[in-house]
């Protein structure tokens, strides 16, 4: 593969953006949705609360699952499968607004989800050389992120406009990403390093599982500490801002910037390496949070610039780090647990998500909002550690 060219025309990668983008449209469209419905049922806020938890518990168990289904079933009936059940249970909300309905969908999507994850990004290690992984990984979170930075906000807007059935046929759209999945899988079936070398069933005694666990670690904790506090934003942010424009205007702006940094900072690590990055986006993480919390801990409307700086600056913090921590985590461990890496990577993701909903969420049922993010952003500022010297032994690309 040449270093010329956009980096969407690689073989293999137009197939990736084009699954990609129908995967993540029919999650995200159901991701503020799927819990109104089950409101329409009649579920209180706890069982609404319930949905997503139950979409996010399934898609991690899956994550876990997903590198040994590629060795032993193959790309193509993964992708298929996984798509599939994406898609096709969403349609079936339109037969009940029942809570235990809602949950079984979500169970069954939350296993599509888990697949698309992790192939995704697994399918970037295999398609792209390491010198330019980290522009492929952009490109790649490109494709994530336009979708739920549309659809995301949209969702409810078009549930209450147009009618919920609407949305639940758009959740469908990963099983048009079908046949660029196949395609996807053809692209990846050539003799490739990165792809063939974690397919074998003879284990390498001196590149054990339990050495890629531990050269992934630091990436997974500086990814843990950033999506804790992309979660807590995401998730508190229409409760904590009284204007509900504000509150759109600041999502908006935190999904834009997250897009941008996860696109474009890839470039730059590969000209210069990942290492140089971290060191400024990891303080400015806790920067944005503990600016967030004292621009909700008053009503005043002179706090508004300062909440809306902080979601910006949250937002290139958080695209810019998953980009670079997905790159460190392929260039810490060798080509065969390339799918390892991807999938404990995503599980750090999922996990990150959650925390920071869970526990800034009773934080600040204790105390208060502003108190609750001052937590989180001193939790970010508590991985600087890691950000500052790669760990003994990682096999980090090396910069032109």
């Amino acid at each position: 593969m040449g270093a010329r060219g956009p980096i969407w025309r690689e073989p293999g990668m137009p197939a990736l953006m084009v699954m990609t983008c129908a995967g993540f449209s029919g999650y995200a469209v159901l991701l503020t949705v799927a819990p109104l419905w089950a409101v329409e049922g009649g579920a209180g806020t706890a069982g609404s609360g319930l949905v997503n938890g139950v979409l996010l518990l399934s898609t991690v168990l899956t994550q876990l699952l997903v590198p040994r289904a590629l060795r032993h079933v193959g790309w193509g009936p993964v992708l298929a499968v996984g798509l599939a059940l994406l898609g096709v249970p969403g349609i079936l909300l339109t037969l009940s607004d029942d809570l235990g309905a809602v949950l079984g969908v979500s169970a069954v999507r939350g296993v599509g989800f888990g697949v698309l994850t992790v192939t995704g990004s697994a399918a970037v290690a295999a398609l792209v050389r390491a010198e330019r992984r980290g522009e492929a990984i952009g490109a790649y979170g490109l494709a994530v992120a336009l979708p739920n930075l549309v659809l995301l906000p949209a969702g409810p807007w078009i549930a209450d406009n147009l009618g919920f059935w609407v949305t639940f046929v758009v959740s469908a759209l990963p099983v048009v990403g079908i046949p660029a999945a196949l395609r996807l899988a053809s692209a990846l079936r050539p003799d490739d390093a990165d792809l063939h070398a974690g397919a074998g069933t003879v284990a390498d005694p001196d590149d054990p599982e339990s050495a890629a666990y531990r050269r992934l670690l630091r990436p997974v904790l500086l990814l843990l500490a950033v999506t804790l506090a992309g979660g807590a934003a995401i998730t508190f942010t229409p409760q904590m801002v009284e204007s509900p424009s504000v509150a759109a205007a600041g999502l908006f702006l935190m999904g834009l910037s997250a897009a941008l940094g996860r696109w474009r900072v890839g470039v730059f690590a590969d000209r210069h390496g990942p290492q140089r990055f971290l060191l400024p986006l990891v303080p400015l993480t806790g920067f944005s949070m503990a600016l967030m919390a004292w621009s909700v801990a008053g009503s005043a409307d002179a706090r508004t610039a300062a909440f809306l700086l902080a979601m910006l600056v949250l937002g290139l913090c958080y695209g810019g780090l998953q980009n670079l921590t997905l790159l460190i985590s392929f260039g810490s461990v060798s080509p065969r647990h390339h799918n390892l890496a991807s999938a404990v990577w995503n599980v750090g993701f999922d996990a990150g998500t959650a925390l920071g909903s869970v526990a800034v969420g009773v934080i600040a049922g204790s105390t208060s909002f502003s108190t609750a993010f001052l937590v989180a952003a001193m939790v970010a500022v508590a991985t600087l550690p890691l950000a500052w010297r790669p760990v003994v032994g990682a096999r980090e690309p090396r910069p032109r």
